[in-house]
């Protein structure tokens, strides 16, 4: 059983960015929408067809090394049956990274015979680059552009400003800051967001988000657990006495012999997004049809 948790974040500098990319949006030819492999869903903002409206979309599924095999192809089959461009990336490596040019290529194929129409077949197309925080955005355009031409952090919220990066003389990327929606109406998908980091852990309660991590785990990665924290995987524990469990087994006490849910907490997150835990996605490609 989890805990029901309230997760709203929404900083300052988000309104800023939000302004940024519908101020932007009438430069450009299509969208670049990155997305976190492990929760598809989730991850994906919903007022992103507000702020692009009429603009051509490619979603880059990122973090595909750190997500489900076989639930990564059930998405992309997802995708591509609803007519939807979306080709498969593991920034960290660059596998899959090139293949945006073939996208774009194909998404703007009208686009581009009109400049050649026009005489301008060596105009470059403009694509911006969206994505929430924390879903590898800026790894994904430092390996399409073999620099380091945008700054990358583990932590949400580092890309703040407009950056235009040329990637040869064929296309020119506009990365935006990562921009969450101001208000979360689904607390599960709140907690996904958490879960992958794209919300600040600051703001969180770290050891009731670590304990439903846990319950989620249990429920469909079960031999994950009992792997890495020697939990029985027919454990009928709640989420805070699997965080127990396995703070047990890690020996984290405290002075009387507590034990350390809280260290064992930051671990579990750690952990997680690190993709100690193995392959895992957090949700399947029917939750688009249930949500919102």
């Amino acid at each position: 059983m989890s805990e029901v948790m309230n997760i709203q974040w929404y900083p300052g500098h988000m309104t800023k960015a939000r302004r940024m990319i519908l101020e932007n949006t009438k430069l450009i030819d299509a969208v670049c929408e990155v997305v976190d492999a492990r929760i598809p869903y989730s991850s994906r903002n919903p007022d992103l067809d507000d702020m692009t409206p009429g603009k051509p979309r490619i979603i880059v599924l990122n973090r595909v090394d750190q997500a489900d095999v076989s639930m990564t192809k059930k998405w992309v089959t997802s995708y591509r049956s609803s007519g939807v461009f979306v080709i498969e990336t593991d920034s960290k490596s660059g596998k899959g990274v090139s293949s945006l040019h073939n996208a774009v290529r194909a998404i703007l194929k009208q686009k581009i015979e009109d400049n050649i129409q026009k005489g301008q077949s060596g105009k470059k197309l403009r694509i911006m680059v969206v994505g929430i925080p924390n879903v590898g955005k800026s790894s994904f355009i430092n390996r399409l552009a073999g620099r380091k031409a945008a700054q990358t952090s583990d932590r949400p919220g580092v890309t703040r400003g407009k950056q235009w990066i040329s990637l040869g003389n064929e296309i020119e990327l506009l990365d935006t800051p990562g921009v969450l929606w101001p208000k979360f109406e689904d607390q599960i998908i709140a907690e996904n967001l958490a879960f992958t980091g794209a919300i600040r852990d600051a703001i969180l309660d770290t050891q009731t988000l670590a304990a439903n991590l846990m319950s989620r785990l249990s429920q469909y990665y079960p031999e994950r657990l009992t792997e890495r924290y020697k939990i029985p995987e027919d454990s009928q524990l709640s989420g805070y006495e699997l965080l127990e469990f396995a703070a047990k087994k890690r020996g984290f006490l405290i002075s009387g012999g507590d034990v350390d849910t809280e260290r064992m907490a930051v671990i579990l997150l750690d952990e997680f997004r690190g993709g100690k835990l193995g392959r895992i996605t957090l949700e399947d490609e029917t939750v688009a049809q249930l949500r919102r």
